[in-house]
C-alpha cells in the first residue's frame, strides 16, 4: 500500500507528466506553424513519451492499491521567439521534471517505500536520456546560429525520429 503522502506525490507526477505532454503538443503546433515538420515530429515523439510516462505512473498507483486522482492540466505556453527558444524551454522543462523525479525518490526513501523507490529508478535513468536528447538538439541549434540552410537540414533529420514504447 502507498502512504497517503506518496499517493498524492505520485498523482501530482501524473499531472506533471500530462502537462509535459501538453507542452510538447503546443510545441508541435508552434513548429507546424513555422513549417518545420521535422521539429514538429520530434516534439510529437516527446508528447508520446510523456503520455507513456504519465500512464506508467497511473498504472503503478493502481497496482499499489492507490487511487488515481486527476487534476486540471495547466495551459502551456504556445509561442516562442525562435526554434532555439522553444527547444531551450523544453530543455529547462526536462531539468524541472528530473528535479521532480529526484524529489519522489527522496520521498520514497523517507517513507521507506522500497517498491516505489525501485519503480522510480526507471524514471531516474529515463531522465538522463531525456535531458541528453533535448540538449543535443539545443547545442546543434546554437552551432547553426542564423544559418537557415542548416535549420532545414536539421529539420529533415528530426523528421526521422519515432516513438518506440519501452518494454515494461
Amino acid at each position: 500500500m502507498l502512504s497517503d503522502k506518496m499517493e498524492k506525490a505520485l498523482n501530482d507526477q501524473v499531472n506533471a507528466e500530462m502537462f509535459s505532454a501538453y507542452l510538447y503538443l503546443a510545441m508541435v503546433a508552434y513548429f507546424q506553424d513555422k513549417n518545420l515538420s521535422g521539429f514538429a515530429n520530434w516534439m510529437n515523439v516527446q508528447n508520446q513519451e510523456e503520455t507513456f510516462h504519465a500512464m506508467k505512473f497511473f498504472r503503478y498507483i493502481a497496482e499499489r492499491g492507490g487511487r488515481v486522482s486527476l487534476e486540471a492540466i495547466e495551459k502551456p505556453q504556445f509561442e516562442w521567439e525562435s526554434p532555439l527558444a522553444a527547444m531551450e524551454a523544453a530543455q529547462k522543462h526536462e531539468a524541472y521534471i528530473t528535479g521532480r523525479i529526484n524529489d519522489l525518490v527522496n520521498l520514497a526513501i523517507k517513507e521507506k517505500d522500497h517498491a516505489t523507490n525501485s519503480f522510480l529508478r526507471w524514471f531516474v535513468d529515463e531522465q538522463v536520456e531525456e535531458e541528453d536528447s533535448v540538449n543535443e538538439v539545443v547545442q546543434k541549434l546554437r552551432l547553426l546560429g542564423s544559418h537557415g540552410g542548416g535549420l532545414f537540414m536539421m529539420d529533415r533529420d528530426l523528421a526521422t525520429r519515432v516513438f518506440t514504447p519501452p518494454a515494461e
